[in-house]
């Protein structure tokens, strides 16, 4: 028994399996019965379904704390953070109402209960209250995270991080890790969480941490994706999913289709985009949690032409928004208001969002530039939004987010701004007109011509049009030609 806890202790989920299948059942000692219990659930949640973690952890607190009452905390807030991993706010509700009273239990019994205020103050009452072990520490920053307060959340998982390296705690340094990604992740600093993800995932392989190496890929997927850098983005995507999937990791599912529904928007095909995005919000089971996938699903349902399915993400978006009072989730509910309201209010949504962006994430930034950009060009405002698409394609080369800046630099030269192309670096491409320019591009990406009218305000007659002339340009025949033409 004691050494399967030590081997769980370490991260070696594996041995830890086989040692445990080893004891024999049941046990009388209550404090004995409920590490065993610990044991079984860090199998559970490393090799096979976290509910079933969660469920294994909220039994042993049930029967054990009528005797070990100094033992139910730690039960239940092992079992709250597989539930997490599932993405079930039924199951993680149902947890937290165990012990409401519990500092870290508190703030999930609220949030999920309809208190967001009790909620938020739950929260910094948390963050107030030093922590000493792992996993409060953890759930500090998972919460922070939750609330839209990404800055503290970055700040909460450093210092895990530090903690698990200075105390030699190698097991859990990957979850960790996972979480300061995540951070980074939204803060827009994709090349710093790449670099972190990279090295949590080669941990969790050394360790055999299944679990955790397939929501790392999915992490990693997400900056590949933002990069559009299309085959490693659905080789980890992929990875990740087939771990998840049939085991039931519901937010680990969800980032890896999130992923895949970046790389399809930025790559202009927003149909396929917004199947992945609405498919990540069916694997997780209450608002909050789809909360971050919401403006993507948004944009790709205004660009596929399918308004009608932005609407209640963009309520959702604006709710939640104004519940938590972060100035990350108000820009990017006034941004996805200027793109689903009224189209004579959108430029009052847009320069909100642009003031709501400072000192926050370059690449959220730019994404309103680009779109606030769009916008001012079908107005036939080209000086003014040459300055917005400026601003988005230098933002965007800078994060080397190359299928978003071929995007603004496309847009800029329709608004007769200096792209900065020349026709030996850009080509036969050189030769085409700006709107020729960007119906390639997304044909060359594999879109179709309905999917590029809805992209660029076109008719698909319009677009084969465009092609028609384009192809003669290019010294090429068929669209199945392009994409070579332009990697070259």
């Amino acid at each position: 028994m004691s050494a399967a806890q030590r081997a769980a202790d370490a991260g070696q989920d594996e041995r830890c399996g086989v040692l445990a299948d080893q004891v024999p059942l049941p046990l009388e000692d209550p404090g004995v019965a409920a590490n065993f219990a610990r044991a079984r659930a860090v199998v559970e949640l490393g090799f096979r379904r976290p509910e079933e973690a969660a469920r294994i952890l909220v039994e042993s607190a049930d029967l054990t704390g009528a005797r070990r009452p100094d033992m139910v905390a730690s039960l239940l807030t092992d079992a709250v953070h597989a539930a997490f991993s599932a993405g079930n706010a039924a199951l993680i509700e149902e947890i937290a109402l165990r012990s409401p009273a519990l500092p870290v239990l508190a703030v999930p019994a609220r949030l999920f209960g309809g208190d967001v205020h009790g909620g938020l103050e739950a929260v910094r009452a948390l963050v107030d209250m030093p922590a000493d072990g792992v996993m409060d520490r953890l759930m500090t920053g998972i919460y922070l995270q939750l609330t839209g307060d990404h800055r503290a959340a970055r700040e909460a998982a450093a210092g895990v991080v530090a903690h698990c390296r200075d105390q030699g705690v190698s097991g859990w340094l990957p979850t960790a890790l996972h979480l300061l990604v995540q951070t980074e992740l939204s803060l827009g600093h994709h090349e710093e969480a790449s670099v972190r993800a990279a090295e949590a995932l080669q941990l969790a392989e050394y360790y055999d941490l299944a679990h955790r190496a397939a929501h790392l890929r999915a992490a990693l997927a997400m900056p590949a994706a933002v990069r559009g850098e299309e085959e490693r983005a659905r080789e980890l995507t992929g990875a990740a999913s087939e771990y998840t999937r049939p085991r039931g990791v519901g937010r680990g599912t969800a980032d890896a289709l999130w992923a895949r529904g970046v790389l399809e928007l930025g790559l202009g095909r927003a149909d396929a985009a917004l199947e992945q995005l609405e498919a990540a919000g069916r694997e997780v089971t209450h608002p909050l949690l789809r909360l971050p996938l919401l403006p993507d699903v948004i944009e790709a349902a205004v660009r596929a032409g399918r308004p009608e399915r932005a609407s209640e993400a963009a309520r959702s978006l604006g709710e939640w928004a104004t519940a938590l009072g972060q100035d990350a989730l108000a820009a990017s509910a006034r941004r996805c208001l200027a793109l689903t309201g009224p189209d004579d209010e959108a430029e009052e949504h847009f320069v909100a969002a642009l003031a709501l962006h400072d000192g926050g994430s370059e690449y959220d930034r730019a994404r309103t530039a680009l779109l606030y950009g769009e916008w001012l060009r079908r107005l036939r405002r080209q000086i003014d939004a040459r300055d917005q698409l400026r601003a988005a394609l230098e933002g965007f080369e800078r994060l080397g987010a190359r299928p978003w800046a071929d995007r603004a630099r496309t847009e800029l030269g329709a608004a007769g701004g200096e792209t900065g192309l020349t026709v030996h670096e850009d080509g036969p491409i050189s030769l085409l007109s700006p709107q020729e320019r960007e119906v390639v591009r997304l044909a060359a990406a594999g879109a179709s011509n309905r999917e590029i009218g809805a992209q660029l305000f076109l008719s698909p007659r319009t677009v084969g049009h465009h092609l028609y002339r384009a192809f003669p340009k290019l010294g090429i025949s068929s669209r199945t030609e392009l994409a070579g033409l332009l990697a070259s």
